[in-house]
């Protein structure tokens, strides 16, 4: 029998009788340099894992120069697509001497036939192998499944409904009796919320009787979920919006409440608690002191595999309303309805999961007199340096004047930037494409923001100068399309996050699409018909590798203390043959991503 490690994917999704077969079943062989391991045409007879050496996967139909395609190393598997396939499609020629383990065809079918997530590995899209990489990593805790894919429908309480004649006392009563903490005062087909607090300040503070009808009292509006929603999404709904309940509903039928308290009960973990911890937060002392605990978060987050998506909403909710109660801190209440404080970069994509450098403007009403809004913009901008947002290295904060104005004032410096059509112009008309309003009035930002798609969407030229910038970064990848290997690590962010996010950027602004979230423009895109389903998914994906492994790298910065290595290079050696693979397959999408863009903005000729 031979020892061959089989604790990587797709072994993994075989149980232990199924590793044991491997073991028993396979082969060495040696294969000299330059020899041809399988050729294209060839029906497929093993499926190869290497032990040693390097292989080239080889499309002979290409020239010379574009030929080479894959390239495989120690721990990497190929084959298999040509078992399945009944031939294989490209050839495999050993680079330098190597030693592949061989798995027979008659093995691996049956093997697919006995396991079928086993047979799936070899059939799935990048986001399908993307959601097995996080499942590997899940570790403790709340498992995966658990975690990520708990719904709202597994925790939630029965509802207590009653109709709006009810009095404040019965009410009570029925509170008491339920052990709940709030109740739904049904009004035809339409309901309110009325919470214990409710009820109290109406008899103490407003001095109603005790047989007041509940009628009379004003409800709560209602933020509802559904039963099959994942837990997680609705505890960022309540992160974002500063309840601490949420209804589920049924077809516009209540059938449940889910609290606060339930969900960070059933997650059971000390870190959820940041989210109460900044919502309790009475002072700038007791908010930074929640603001420091969001590293611990994420990596708790990472640590029990959760899905990146979920793990962005709820840190870009946190951070949202982390600045959102330091303006409340330091702004004069007077002021809210006639400003609005908006984040912007990935903070406004809500992709900052680890804080980073400041990016934020501020957009005043015409008609607003704040004689001392700089001095309160300066105080703003040292306290979230105080809260762990450093200071932009460009000054794009609140505390210069060139990011702050009235709605006019904003709409003219729009029409400047879309005339200058510079470098420098152009990335401030996409840091302002991905603003978002995170305290005061967001009908500001939404007026700006309408001015910005008037100018900007059907400007076919300005569409092209703002798109060139994704070819400013070369891909990561060999001429032969393998991964780049140098010692220092590829840089992630401009090989793979930036060309995403901007190429996306730009396809939102020409289609007039809103959100400011990559992921949701993606789906967007999609639905207009401007991206294939799959390949928008598949970009998705992607990026969310990108992130994760960019994360890893700020997490482990942030834990050594560690400023000098930089958190966007991700040293390719140092990977699993699995995250390799992904990596460089989620490379080749966004190169291909770059050539659809070249076309269609007519790149090719800048």
């Amino acid at each position: 029998m031979i020892d061959i490690d089989l604790s990587q994917p797709p072994f993994t999704l075989l149980d232990d009788m199924g590793r044991e077969r491997v073991r028993q079943g396979v082969d060495l062989a040696y294969f000299d340099g330059d020899e041809i391991i399988l050729e294209a045409g060839q029906p497929g007879e093993y499926v190869f894992l290497i032990h040693k050496g390097e292989v080239a996967e080889i499309d002979a139909t290409q020239p010379a120069a574009r030929e080479r395609i894959g390239h495989y190393t120690q721990g990497d598997l190929f084959g298999a697509i040509s078992i399945l396939n009944g031939k294989s499609r490209y050839r495999f020629r050993a680079e330098q001497e190597s030693l592949c383990y061989l798995l027979p065809r008659a093995l691996f079918l049956e093997l697919c036939d006995a396991y079928t997530p086993f047979a799936e590995f070899f059939r799935q899209t990048l986001a399908h192998k993307a959601r097995l990489l996080t499942e590997q990593r899940a570790e403790g805790g709340v498992t995966m499944a658990g975690f990520m894919l708990a719904s709202v429908n597994e925790c939630m309480r029965e509802p207590l409904i009653v109709s709006a004649d009810t009095s404040i006392a019965e009410a009570v009563a029925a509170i008491n009796e339920q052990h709940a903490d709030s109740l739904l005062v049904g009004r035809g087909q339409s309901h309110g919320m009325i919470t214990k607090t409710d009820l109290l300040n109406a008899l103490v503070v407003d001095e109603r009787g005790r047989d007041t009808p509940l009628k009379e009292l004003g409800h709560a509006e209602l933020i509802t979920v559904t039963p099959e929603k994942y837990l997680f999404e609705a505890l960022v709904i309540m992160t974002r919006h500063k309840i601490e309940r949420v209804v589920v509903e049924e077809e516009r039928r209540p059938v449940g409440v889910v609290e606060l308290t339930d969900v960070l009960s059933y997650f059971s973990s000390r870190s959820y608690v940041v989210s109460l911890q900044v919502e309790q937060a009475d002072s700038l002392e007791a908010l930074a002191a929640a603001s420091q605990r969001t590293p611990e978060l994420v990596s708790a987050l990472m640590a029990q595999g959760v899905k990146l998506r979920f793990a962005m909403g709820l840190l870009a909710a946190l951070n949202g309303r982390i600045i959102n109660k330091a303006w409340g801190f330091l702004v004069d209440e007077r002021y809210h309805a006639d400003s609005c404080l908006m984040v912007m970069g990935s903070e406004g994509r809500g992709e900052q999961i680890l804080k980073t450098d400041q990016d934020n403007g501020l957009i005043l009403d015409d008609r607003l007199e704040w004689p001392d809004c700089a001095d309160r913009m300066q105080h703003l901008t040292e306290t979230l340096i105080e809260l762990g947002y450093p200071p932009c290295p460009g000054n794009i904060m609140v505390s210069n004047p060139e990011w702050v104005g009235t709605v006019s004032q904003w709409k003219r410096r729009i029409s400047r930037w879309v005339e200058a059509r510079d470098g420098d112009t152009l990335m401030k008309l996409a840091i302002m494409l991905d603003s978002h309003a995170v305290a005061g009035n967001p009908a500001l930002l939404d007026e700006v923001r309408a001015d910005l798609f008037a100018q900007c969407a059907g400007n076919e030229l300005l569409l092209s100068y703002f798109a060139r910038a994704i070819l400013r970064f070369s891909m990561p990848l060999t001429l032969f399309g393998s991964l780049k290997r140098p010692q220092h690590g590829i840089d992630i962010k401009k090989g793979g996050i930036f060309p995403i996010v901007h190429g996306v950027r730009v396809m939102a602004l020409e289609r007039g699409i809103q959100p400011t979230s990559t992921l949701e423009r993606l789906e967007a895109l999609a639905e207009d018909g401007r991206l294939e389903p799959r390949f928008a998914e598949d970009l998705a994906e992607a990026l969310s590798l990108f992130t994760e492994l960019r994360l890893k790298q700020q997490l482990a910065r942030h834990e050594a203390e560690n400023e000098t290595s930089s958190p966007d290079r991700v040293v390719v050696q140092e990977l699993s043959s699995l995250e390799r693979d992904l990596l460089r397959e989620a490379l080749h999408i966004v190169k291909d991503f770059k050539q659809r863009l070249s076309h269609r903005f007519h790149l090719e000729y800048s």
